[in-house]
């Protein structure tokens, strides 16, 4: 059988998407969900434990009841990932939202779910860019210590206008100015050897890819800092590149007016990553 979703609701798997919410549910009218995403290619899942545990996180910054720990979801998760063929390329979804509610929503109705579907991995190629005329929330006006679904309307009118200026993503501005990512990437340049991102100020989350991507370049030996960081430090950079769950790593070829070269640190980001995930992706146990 060729499987293309699944869903698991309540103890079991269903195939498609399934209706799960009415006029009234809390989740449809006030955005109360959240999400974690998760990448299965070839039976390996690289660093879903830390999926996992930010999901958990994420719902606790919602005030939600959790009812599936961490480990749980692991082992849910492998046993989805193991339903398709050895090598579907995968996109592994938890997701927990509030039932019922009237504007504050009910802890006690907090239900989980956990998607799985096919999404292949992008192909190494050169991204371009423009700056978006929109920003990012501060921590006092957004939840953004959450993966949460209510900010992803502006995450995408800000992809909306990039591609109507011909472009496939957009650099994001902070309230401040400064550079905070791109609209749903983290973003990193490189500059004489050295590789620098954005510094978490809460207003963007810091993905899982990003800190994993830190890591492996600072145990290769290539410096790493996170730093404050403005549109002149990107236009002047020798190599800029992005990071992130769905895509990994990739090139960025073009910002605004500025090109740039396929370079030696995002080429060595992309091969550590996956280097570290032959090592360490498969199932543990």
């Amino acid at each position: 059988m060729s499987l293309g979703t699944i869903t698991w609701i309540d103890g079991e798997w269903i195939e498609g998407n399934p209706p799960l919410l009415g006029p009234m549910s809390h989740s449809w009218w006030m955005a109360s969900s959240v999400f974690d995403g998760a990448r299965a290619f070839r039976r390996l899942a690289p660093d879903l434990d830390r999926h996992c545990a930010r999901m958990v996180e994420s719902a606790r910054t919602f005030h939600m009841n959790v009812p599936v720990s961490a480990e749980e979801m692991v082992a849910l998760s492998w046993e989805g990932i193991e339903r398709f063929p050895e090598d579907a390329e995968l996109y592994v979804r938890p997701l927990m939202y509030f039932e019922d509610g009237f504007i504050t929503p009910d802890p006690a109705s907090s239900r989980f779910i956990l998607t799985i579907f096919n999404a292949p991995l992008p192909r190494w190629h050169g991204v371009t860019a423009c700056v978006s005329s929109y920003r990012r929330p501060t921590p006092e006006a957004a939840p953004t210590n959450a993966k949460a679904s209510c900010l992803y309307p502006n995450v995408g009118r800000a992809l909306l206008e990039a591609k109507e200026k011909g472009c496939d993503t957009a650099v994001v501005l902070d309230g401040l100015g400064n550079v905070a990512e791109f609209a749903v990437n983290n973003l990193f340049l490189a500059k004489d050897g050295v590789a620098k991102t954005p510094a978490a100020n809460g207003c963007f989350l810091s993905g899982l890819t990003r800190r994993r991507v830190i890591e492996l370049l600072s145990d290769a030996g290539t410096p790493v800092e996170e730093a404050t960081l403005t549109l002149d430090d990107v236009f002047d950079a020798d190599e800029v590149f992005l990071t992130g769950n769905y895509s990994k790593v990739l090139p960025v070829v073009r910002v605004a007016d500025s090109d740039y070269q396929i370079g030696p640190v995002a080429t060595l980001a992309r091969d550590l990553y996956f280097d570290f995930a032959e090592r360490e992706g498969a199932r543990k146990g």
